[in-house]
């Protein structure tokens, strides 16, 4: 990674460790480290310009995130790419939104309603793949995706739901990222149409039973791009 030096900020600790964090995490999620690379403090902060206590409790929220583990006497590292580390994810996935899912379509209101339709529509007009990026999703695409499947659940109304998926889903993309594999003759499109459709229907057994098909076929992707031994190199070349 290029190091950057930064003057402390003037808005003290707190904000300061927001602003670590965000690079670090953001550095994990581009692909600056490849799966199981150590996550130094001491370099971190150099490289940062700030204290080796500001880097800690970066390293912490990140951890927190599902994004990073903490190894006993050895630091941090970025997550160990595995097969049974995406099966526990996908498994975690599968029994969670679906459930979730069910309880935003019985108690979303039409503000709720307007949401998903607005983030369906932002997704479907976002290009999938940015110009020189090939087989790779984009970066507007995969926010839009994201933000597209947290409004679908965002209904629910229960913040420590939504807060479990927003670490479930980081997890499983930083696994998609890395695979170069997505899946032969997926059509996202029409998967997230049938998604929109069925839970603004008001239809929970059919927007679980799409959203049931939609991440199974994420998680044999997945597990088909790990098993031919295909992943996508780090930018940063480590």
């Amino acid at each position: 990674m290029t190091r950057t030096t930064r003057p402390a900020d003037a808005s003290g600790p707190l904000m300061l460790s927001e602003q670590v964090y965000a690079r670090i995490r953001a550095a994990i999620m581009r692909g600056d480290y490849a799966p199981g690379d150590a996550l130094k403090p001491q370099s971190l902060a150099q490289e940062q310009g700030v204290s080796l206590a500001v880097v800690r409790e970066a390293l912490v929220r990140v951890v927190g995130d599902g994004l990073a583990d903490r190894l006993p006497n050895r630091g941090f590292a970025v997550p160990a790419l595995s097969h049974r580390r995406w099966q526990e994810i996908a498994e975690a996935r599968r029994t969670l939104e679906p459930v979730v899912l069910r309880l935003s379509v019985e108690r979303g209101d039409v503000g709720w309603e307007a949401d998903v339709r607005a983030a369906h529509h932002r997704l479907a007009r976002t290009p999938a793949f940015a110009p020189g990026e090939g087989e790779y999703y984009s970066e507007a695409w995969s926010e839009a995706h994201r933000v597209f499947h947290r409004t679908l659940l965002a209904g629910c109304g229960n913040p420590v739901l939504l807060e479990t998926f927003d670490r479930l889903w980081a997890a499983s993309e930083l696994a998609r990222r890395w695979s170069a594999h997505h899946g032969p003759g997926r059509d996202h499109v029409a998967e997230h149409r049938r998604l929109e459709e069925a839970a603004l229907a008001r239809d929970a057994d059919a927007a679980a039973g799409e959203l049931t098909r939609h991440l199974t076929l994420t998680a044999d992707g997945l597990t088909a791009g790990q098993a031919s031994g295909k992943e996508r190199r780090p930018r940063s070349g480590r």
